[in-house]
């Protein structure tokens, strides 16, 4: 595809402003236009870029190779499907969908027209992991915190599906293995919805992870650690840093514990996540984080919540 890849933005909120703005700055693709049922929103997002808005995104069904869809959770198989069977590829926001039915007809969708589903995982793409990725062998037990401050933005989902849904995504590429058991509990404070949760995870080879995520913390933390075998690593998210230590043992001499912070080149997790989409399409290859990594997810932070219904 030697051509610029044509391509629109569905929704233009909190998140998809940034989707516009980093396609629109792409030399590879053609920014065609915006959507977004705000008018006022769908018009300024696009002025911002020089490119048409609309406000049903039918508008833009026959003019475009690709979308990003960066709609509420609620309405992504309605927006995403057509554009699939069309023929279209898509990058759809995380959670891929509201359920894992939903999920899998994106998934089939996808496969059956041979096109590319992407899910924004975008977390696969920080630096910091793409740097501490290749240290990790084995861990046997990992913490997460992913704590956030209240949000002026859509909460039709669960903190599970909002926030910890990213890090269920990461720790499942990471361990590489099966979740054979689940204790979670999870509290509503300021929505209807669950807002402060925590999920223990065991995976079939033994591994434990413990999660946490809350929007109603004062702080902002996005952290996750990995101990193994004589060894130690953090990630930070946010501050996109690595540290690393490791038990050292000197021939006859008393063990050192060594290490400090890697370097990590700076970068924009979600410039790289439509980077490796925009290239996915042209190259006709399957994206880093495929719509059945998505719906992996999903269907593994559906059962968490599921474990905290019953156990209340």
């Amino acid at each position: 595809m030697s051509d610029r890849l044509r391509i629109a933005v569905i929704g233009v909120g909190h998140l998809g402003r940034h989707h516009a703005r980093i396609l629109a700055s792409m030399p590879e693709v053609e920014l065609i236009g915006v959507v977004d049922i705000d008018e006022a929103r769908a018009s300024a997002i696009a002025a911002e870029h020089g490119v048409p808005a609309f406000t049903d995104a039918r508008a833009v069904l026959d003019r475009v190779q690709a979308v990003s869809v960066a709609v509420p959770t609620e309405a992504h198989l309605e927006v995403a499907l057509p554009f699939l069977e069309q023929g279209v590829s898509a990058l759809v926001e995380k959670p891929l969908a509201r359920t894992v039915a939903e999920a899998d007809r994106l998934v089939e969708a996808a496969r059956a027209r041979g096109v590319v589903l992407a899910a924004g995982h975008t977390e696969r793409f920080n630096p910091a992991v793409a740097v501490a990725r290749p240290l990790i062998r084995d861990p046997r037990f990992i913490e997460v915190h992913r704590l956030g401050t209240f949000p002026e933005r859509s909460l039709d989902i669960d903190v599970v599906f909002d926030l910890m849904i990213h890090d269920l995504d990461l720790v499942m590429s990471l361990v590489g293995d099966e979740v054979v058991s689940i204790d979670a509990v999870g509290v509503p404070v300021l929505t209807g919805r669950v807002d402060i949760a925590n999920a223990r995870l065991r995976f079939k080879g033994g591994a434990i992870a413990n999660l946490t995520a809350s929007r109603i913390s004062r702080d902002r933390v996005r952290k996750i650690r990995f101990f193994q075998q004589a060894a130690y690593v953090s990630i930070d998210y946010a501050a996109q840093e690595v540290e690393v230590w490791r038990l050292v043992r000197a021939d006859g001499g008393v063990p050192s514990i060594e290490g400090g912070k890697l370097e990590v080149p700076r970068e924009e997790p979600l410039r790289r996540e439509l980077e490796d989409f925009v290239a996915a399409v042209r190259e006709g290859r399957p994206p880093a984080v495929p719509g059945e990594d998505g719906r992996a997810a999903l269907a593994l932070a559906a059962e968490i919540v599921e474990q905290m219904q019953h156990g209340q």
